[in-house]
């Protein structure tokens, strides 16, 4: 499967998604809607991004063809890694990106060797591992000033979402709910 950059420097490229029930990729719809609101809400040039869950990269990759400065990738498997390297590789823009390869939790575990403009979450819609994700940013502040962390889930888990998250989400597209929470 083949999904679209819908704009910016990229616009209209595809990159590659592998076939794999671990992955669900942001639809079209939901990507655009997304995007737009974080126009409204932050400048792309020159940010620093994270992207957990991050799959093929497709909301990453979305960043840097607004002009994201760098942005990380977390993604735990090692053929949907060798994917994400792949579609890296073939908008050439390897020296903007780093791949972590471990799961988010452990990645937000860590004390944070930078910190972020842009949190970007995606992670399958009924792991809740996502709430220890959440809390182990909050502690080790892992946004900068003015920073924002965007998290997408399904309508389905909404009700655990907001007894977890202690926030109502920001926005519903059709069976996808998006959260956000603010430095």
């Amino acid at each position: 499967m083949r999904i679209r950059i819908i704009s910016g420097i990229f616009k209209g490229r595809f990159i590659n998604v592998p076939q794999s029930k671990l992955l669900r990729p942001t639809a079209d719809r939901v990507k655009e809607t997304l995007f737009n609101l974080l126009n409204n809400k932050i400048d792309f040039e020159g940010i620093n991004v994270l992207e957990l869950y991050a799959g093929s990269g497709s909301l990453g990759l979305e960043c840097i063809s607004r002009g994201a400065g760098a942005v990380t990738f977390v993604e735990n498997n090692f053929l949907i890694c060798k994917n994400l390297k792949e579609n890296i590789k073939s908008l050439k823009v390897e020296n903007l990106c780093v791949i972590e390869k471990l799961k988010a939790v452990d990645f937000a575990k860590r004390i944070p060797q930078q910190k972020f403009n842009l949190i970007l979450a995606d992670p399958p819609y009924f792991k809740d591992d996502i709430y220890q994700v959440v809390e182990n940013f909050k502690l080790n502040n892992y946004l900068k000033k003015n920073g924002l962390m965007i998290i997408e889930r399904s309508i389905e888990t909404k009700s655990a979402d907001i007894e977890n998250f202690k926030f109502e989400p920001f926005k519903i597209i059709g069976d996808t709910c998006l959260y956000e929470l603010y430095e």
